[in-house]
């Protein structure tokens, strides 16, 4: 087996385990979902900091000051997902930002704590399985879609300065692709319908999400966020898209659903 083909099924078993979790998680909901969302939370804050040029001890720092409000995001114990958690995710942004003299490395708490709490509150709405998976779902299914249809279709590069392999047939393929699964999740489960018409539009953050991501990469000289994933790379390398979705995906869910 060639080792272009050896890397391919190492990434789809990890891939196929972080699903099986991931779908687990959120089924029971609660403090199993909660547990996953907070770990997931902290190591993508180490991860930040590393693209940030922190550290060790402003990276432990800064992991320590996301802590707080991961904890009151806990269902049943604590607070749960709600202002008090958000007011402690800009108190945390500040404090770093006080204590380290660092802006960037200050933001990740915004960039980490805003979609933990944008994916608690998700499930913990009433039908909150059927909007959580969504949110997530939708990230998956665009990047599955965009994928196959740049290999597909190829032609001109979306981002050739930030990432060369994006085209724009890929990017509008995402599009479709997310949009096709929202309606399948309208008709067949339930989703509301202004749900479903955003969906592109999430799509779309999602795929900005990950061209960010990878211009944080560029500016710090690495090829990926973390190596805890194999084939994968880092905790943020997977989760970038969701990262910029699931807080929209939470406003619009409590405005309009």
């Amino acid at each position: 087996m060639s080792a272009k083909n050896s890397d391919l099924g190492k990434r789809l078993v990890v891939a196929v385990i972080l699903i099986a979790v991931s779908f687990a998680a959120l089924w029971f909901g609660g403090l199993v979902f909660w547990l996953l969302v907070a770990v997931g939370g902290l190591l993508m804050m180490g991860e930040w900091a590393d693209l940030a040029g922190a550290t060790l001890k402003q990276k432990r720092l800064a992991q320590y000051a996301i802590t707080v409000p991961l904890a009151i995001m806990a269902p049943g114990l604590a607070a749960g997902p709600g202002f008090l958690a958000l007011g402690l995710i800009f108190a945390a942004c500040f404090f770093l930002g006080a204590a380290v003299r660092k802006p960037q490395l200050a933001l990740g708490a915004l960039y980490v704590g805003l979609p933990v709490l944008g994916l608690l509150a998700l499930r913990e709405q009433s039908n909150g399985f059927l909007l959580t998976l969504w949110a997530m779902a939708l990230v998956w299914t665009s990047d599955t879609a965009a994928y196959f249809a740049g290999r597909a279709i190829g032609g001109a590069k979306l981002a050739p300065a930030i990432s060369p392999n994006k085209t724009w047939a890929g990017f509008f393929g995402g599009l479709v692709g997310a949009g096709v699964f929202a309606a399948i999740l309208a008709a067949g489960f339930g989703l509301p319908l202004i749900l479903a018409l955003c969906t592109p539009l999430l799509a779309m953050l999602s795929q900005l999400g990950d061209l960010y991501e990878s211009h944080l990469k560029r500016r710090a000289g690495v090829k990926d966020s973390g190596s805890l994933l194999p084939g994968h790379g880092g905790v943020l390398d997977r989760l970038d898209g969701l990262v910029a979705v699931a807080p929209v995906a939470a406003a619009l869910v409590l405005a309009f659903a």
